[in-house]
């Protein structure tokens, strides 16, 4: 016998679907890379100081500020760990006047996201000497966004060591190419070499 669908006071119909997944599209309940909806970076007024979108759900600036807004408003004085909003799994945490969000689809599973969150929030600890806090992160945001593509591409988690990951930037920012500046050093450098041998 087939349940009936409970009905949620002032939303008529619509459903939670992690509660009453019989109610789902086939294709929603299917494994998939696709993990990570979003990253979302908030400091305490709610404002963005990062977000990072993977697929589109809210294609337009205007629908992912209203998303923020709705999420911060939902979590900024909460004490778990996880939300559900406009049918989406979130996972949060908070440090200073810093608020981390990773997003998922209703039915993904919590602990991958923490795993994500978890990761993000130790790489960025690692990077920033623990000191993780809006003018820190500021200062360091190209460090962030490596960070950030270094654990999630298009939506699929690469990476949940953080110690991988910083590995991974370091690498990347030391093998940065050369600079017309830096250029100008080589060929300076080169000169000279030139010149001591042909004065000895």
């Amino acid at each position: 016998m087939a349940r009936e669908p409970v009905r949620e006071t002032g939303s008529g119909y619509r459903i939670c679907p992690r509660r009453h997944w019989w109610n789902m599209e086939p294709s929603a309940l299917e494994p998939s890379l696709y993990t990570v909806k979003a990253i979302i970076i908030l400091d305490n007024d709610g404002e963005r100081l990062h977000a990072k979108y993977y697929d589109d759900t809210y294609p337009s600036t205007k629908e992912q500020r209203n998303f923020e807004k709705n999420v911060f408003t939902k979590t900024h004085k909460n004490d778990s760990e996880i939300a559900f909003l406009e049918g989406l799994t979130i996972i949060y945490k908070s440090s200073v006047d810093l608020y981390f969000y990773i997003v998922g689809s209703p039915q993904e599973n919590e602990l991958m996201l923490m795993t994500v969150l978890n990761c993000l929030f130790d790489s960025l600890s690692q990077m920033l000497r623990k000191n993780v806090e809006k003018k820190a992160l500021m200062e360091n945001m190209d460090g962030v966004l490596l960070i950030i593509d270094e654990i999630v591409d298009g939506g699929v988690i690469l990476e949940s060591d953080p110690q991988q990951v910083i590995q991974k930037v370091n690498f990347r920012v030391d093998d940065t190419p050369l600079t017309e500046h830096s250029m100008a050093q080589v060929l300076q450098s080169a000169k000279e070499q030139i010149k001591w041998s042909l004065l000895k």
